[in-house]
C-alpha cells in the first residue's frame, strides 16, 4: 500500500497556524442518486461547493493548512480543490490529502481515517466533516489554546438535537465535560463534528492502531471518544448557530431553499 501523501505543506511545529483535518471520504448513501456520480462533500450548497464552507472558516481563523480525506470519487475532490484554494475572507488554504480509497479500496471510518493522517496534522488540530453545513462557526485561536493547555484529549462542540438524532449523543456537565450517559439519565446533545484534538486520543489505551495505520484499519471514533470521557478528559461546549448535518437531499434541498 502507499504510503499518505502530502501536498505542498510542511508538519508544523507551532500551536498558532495549527493544522486541520476536514472529513471527506464517506459514501453519501442517503444522497442517492445525488452522490452516485458526484462526492457529497461536492454538492453544491447555496453557491459553493458544501466542503468550502469550513475550508472558508478555517481560514479566516487563520488555520491555513488543511488535510482531506478521500474514498468515493475522491479525486474529484482533489481535483475541484488543488493544492491550494483562494479563500473569501482569508488567506489562501494549502491543501494535504490523504486517499483512503485509492490506497485501501474504502474509507476507514473517522478514527482510522485520522489515525492514517497523523503524520500529516500537529499534535493539536481541528476536525470537522466536509458534510456538515454550520456557516457561523468560528474557528478561533483563542479556542485552541485554550485547549492545549487544558490537558484535554479532546474537545467537541455539541448542537441542540436535530429530529433525525432527537435522543442526542452526549451528555454535558456544568464544567464543560462531555459525559458518556444514556438517553434519559440527562439532556444530551448531538455531536455537530466539530472539535479540537490532541494526538495521544489516537494511540493506546485509547486506540490500538499504529500512527500512520499502515495496515488500513477501520476505526469508529465514537469508542474512544466515550473511554476518554470516561476518564474525564474531553471537553464540550454548546453551539447554537445555525448547524444541518447535510444528510439526505432533502435537508439540501431545504438549504438552498433558505428553509434551514
Amino acid at each position: 500500500m502507499s504510503t499518505v501523501a502530502s501536498v505542498g505543506v510542511r508538519p508544523s511545529t507551532s500551536r498558532v497556524g495549527a493544522r486541520a483535518m476536514i472529513l471527506a471520504a464517506g459514501r453519501g448513501e442517503r444522497m442517492r442518486p445525488l452522490t452516485d456520480d458526484t462526492p457529497k462533500p461536492l454538492l453544491a450548497v447555496r453557491g459553493k461547493p458544501l466542503m468550502q464552507w469550513p475550508l472558508e472558516a478555517l481560514a479566516r481563523g487563520g488555520f491555513g493548512q488543511v488535510v482531506v480525506n478521500t474514498a468515493w470519487l475522491g479525486e474529484q475532490i482533489e481535483q475541484r480543490f488543488g493544492a491550494r484554494l483562494a479563500c473569501a475572507g482569508g488567506a489562501p488554504v494549502s491543501l494535504a490529502y490523504s486517499h483512503e480509497g485509492r490506497d485501501f479500496g474504502g474509507a476507514l471510518e473517522t478514527a482510522g481515517g485520522i489515525v492514517r493522517a497523523l503524520p500529516l496534522l500537529d499534535d493539536i488540530f481541528w476536525v470537522a466533516a466536509g458534510d456538515v453545513f454550520a456557516p457561523q462557526f468560528a474557528y478561533t485561536q483563542d479556542a485552541l489554546e485554550r485547549f492545549a493547555d487544558s490537558g484535554l484529549l479532546a474537545h467537541l462542540w455539541l448542537v441542540p438535537n436535530p429530529p433525525h438524532n432527537p435522543n442526542g449523543d452526549f451528555g454535558l456537565s456544568a464544567d464543560g465535560l462531555a459525559l458518556d450517559v444514556p438517553p434519559g439519565e440527562t439532556p444530551r446533545y448531538t455531536f455537530s463534528t466539530i472539535g479540537l484534538y490532541r494526538a495521544e486520543l489516537f494511540t493506546l489505551p485509547y486506540c490500538p492502531i499504529d500512527r500512520g495505520n499502515p495496515q488500513g484499519t477501520p476505526a469508529a471514533l465514537a469508542p474512544l471518544l466515550r473511554a476518554a470521557m470516561r476518564a474525564g478528559r474531553v471537553g464540550a461546549a454548546l453551539y447554537e448557530g445555525d448547524w444541518t448535518d447535510v444528510g439526505t437531499p432533502q435537508r439540501l434541498a431545504a438549504l438552498n431553499h433558505g428553509a434551514y
